[in-house]
């Protein structure tokens, strides 16, 4: 039966979040619920068509998110009875309707009571009472028994699943929706997060704990105590659990509590063979365990960043029985270069977020981290400057939180600037820096396991640019000079003192990026990108974020006109010249194979034979 809906306010800007018109605050018990509201407002189509798992789902699902589309129900995959579902969360709408106005108005709350000062009034609490309900109704519930049981066997066969292969150098087919919960295993903490399992046969997977994941701290401390580690996969089930997986809480705050917070009223549980407990509403749960030191080549995977993660060894998912719908629907997303369905949900996490961080970084009035470049690659921030050089302690307390952590560029400033506009900000940032000691790099750290900028996996280094107070220069707008240097094909501007130029490719000129540093016809611009197509690079906000800083590291490709130590800090020159040239161990951008390509052309008709459906550049997406 369908929930009621109230109108509700649009959440005022404290939040950060412009709702849709027509937003409510229904919340969604389950996948089906929120189909069934999709399919009422006509934003989801049902694909009777055969498709195939290996590639063409992929392809569909990339040119429809292109352009805009609904979410996709593929009713008949090739080899599967199970039909899959895309597209869930590909615009703003539906990332916002998925979730509700409820986590928004439960942050301003949560926020307005904090900065009003604890304890708060008798008043305040009665004011906020809803807020105080919400909190007695968080957690989990047990049921006897839910729909993920009605069909359980221990014949695991996750040949049978339509995992999909996305990209045409994929090791094979992938889960990308699924929400694997693990238990601490001396303290019992449970934790819920998303890490994409390759399929590897009919009883296994990988499972893909990065650094600094959850899940993965729970498998070192079972291996440290000799022990495999019990972990349960689900697809589907309420969409509060999706959010809750990938919001950066802190370690020991269970997902589970933020997903009933978010969908007021405690998650149901039943109890598995084993008795372990189910999601009782998801649609497919696959249980068994992690056995420790055991490791298996996984990947490559076409990742987020627009590139190929490579092939590395990670722990091994062993599945001992399987417990799902009888109707059973598998979620299914695809990422690669932005935006894709990813991006979505990961601004509507930021805007929710935001009012947050001046609570737990009380120098830090605003973050937004860019997910044009994969979210982890650049950030930016406005922060406090009530003495001097505040800012860094602002920014090294920025590059100690969660997974903000990861963070590979930081700008800060401590003025008034929307953040997400990247070229409003970065103008106001070379306005301002002195180059001389607000450009910081730091070498030898972590660095997010999806960048391959770096020496090696995981490791790499980060860099903050200040710019704090009036500015200091004027900045250039054109280019005027006629001549260039040797071998430079093309110079455009992307913003008032910045200009992306390009040239000789990085394997036929590794220094040509010093060179330019000190050529005299750049010194009045602060700010040069040397990248391998300029066109491409200024050709939208989007672009010029995505080709230059998923495609420099700091320590290795910053250069400078000069530079100098003093007091044990290096002291830079302008012009600044980042390489984002593509580099020889980088992995290869992603990119549809022309088969595939051709045969999603050829059968667009098929797929939606009423119309209505615009078929997008899945090649150029967003970017351009």
């Amino acid at each position: 039966m369908r929930q009621s809906t109230e109108n509700h306010a649009v959440i005022g800007s404290d939040t950060g979040i412009a709702m849709v018109p027509g937003m409510t605050t229904q919340v969604f018990p389950d996948l089906r619920k929120f189909l069934d509201q999709l399919s009422d407002d006509g934003d989801v189509r049902v694909i009777e068509a055969p498709v195939d798992p290996n590639l063409e789902i992929a392809e569909i699902h990339r040119r429809v998110i292109a352009s805009g589309g609904p979410a996709l129900l593929f009713a008949r995959p090739k080899r599967s009875e199970i039909p899959v579902v895309t597209n869930l969360f590909g615009t703003t709408r539906r990332a916002q309707l998925a979730f509700g106005l409820r986590p928004a108005e439960l942050v301003r709350t949560l926020v307005e009571l904090i900065q009003e000062g604890m304890p708060p009034s008798p008043s305040r609490l009665w004011a906020n009472r809803r807020l105080l309900g919400a909190g007695l109704r968080i957690g989990t519930r047990r049921v006897g028994r839910g729909p993920v049981t009605e069909v359980v066997s221990s014949e695991v066969d996750l040949d049978r699943l339509p995992a999909l292969t996305s990209w045409p150098e994929d090791g094979g087919p992938f889960i990308t929706l699924p929400l694997v919960a693990t238990h601490h295993p001396r303290t019992g903490t449970p934790n819920l997060g998303m890490y994409r399992l390759q399929i590897h046969d009919r009883q296994t997977t990988g499972m893909h704990w990065q650094i600094g994941k959850g899940g993965g701290f729970h498998y070192q401390a079972s291996e440290l105590e000799g022990r495999d580690l019990q972990t349960t996969v689900f697809l589907g089930g309420p969409p509060a659990l999706i959010l809750a997986a990938i919001a950066p809480l802190p370690e020991n705050v269970p997902e589970l509590m933020l997903a009933s917070l978010i969908s007021g009223g405690k998650i149901g549980q039943c109890a598995g063979p084993d008795g372990r407990p189910l999601v009782a509403d998801a649609e497919i749960a696959l249980c068994g365990r992690v056995p420790m030191s055991l490791r298996r080549p996984e990947g490559p995977f076409g990742d987020h960043y627009g590139y190929y993660s490579l092939r590395h060894d990670y722990p091994v998912f062993q599945v001992e029985y399987t417990a799902r719908r009888r109707d059973a629907i598998f979620p299914a997303t695809v990422v690669g270069k932005p935006r894709q369905e990813d991006f979505f949900i990961g601004d509507l996490l930021q805007n929710l977020l935001s009012p947050l961080f001046p609570v737990v970084m009380p120098g830090v009035k605003s973050v937004w981290s860019y997910g044009e470049t994969g979210y982890h690659a650049l950030a930016g921030a406005v922060v406090r400057e009530r003495y001097r050089r505040e800012a860094m302690a602002s920014a090294f307390r920025i590059l100690g939180e969660g997974q903000l952590s990861l963070t590979k560029f930081l700008l800060v400033t401590d003025r008034s600037v929307d953040l997400r506009d990247i070229r409003t900000t970065l103008t106001h940032i070379l306005a301002r820096a002195r180059f001389e000691t607000d450009l910081y790099v730091f070498s030898n750290l972590s660095m997010d396991t999806l960048d391959y900028t770096g020496p090696e996996v995981n490791l790499g280094s980060k860099g903050v640019l200040l710019g704090l107070g009036e500015p200091v220069r004027d900045l250039p707008g054109e280019f005027t000079t006629s001549t260039v240097p040797a071998r430079i094909e093309r110079v455009r501007v992307f913003c008032p003192g910045c200009l992306v130029v390009d040239g000789p490719g990085y394997a036929a000129e590794p220094d040509a990026a010093p060179r330019i540093a000190r050529d005299p016809v750049f010194s009045d611009w602060p700010l040069v990108v040397l990248t391998d197509d300029a066109d491409r690079a200024t050709a939208s906000a989007i672009n010029f974020l995505w080709t230059t800083f998923t495609r420099f590291e700091p320590a290795a490709d910053i250069h400078p006109a000069a530079h100098r130590v003093m007091r044990h800090h290096v002291s830079y020159a302008a012009p600044i010249v980042i390489d984002a040239r593509m580099k020889p161990p980088y992995p290869k951008e992603l990119f549809c194979d022309e088969e595939t390509a051709s045969l999603v052309s050829r059968r667009w008709k098929e797929y939606f034979p009423d119309g209505g459906v615009e078929m997008g550049d899945s090649d150029r997406g967003h970017l351009d």
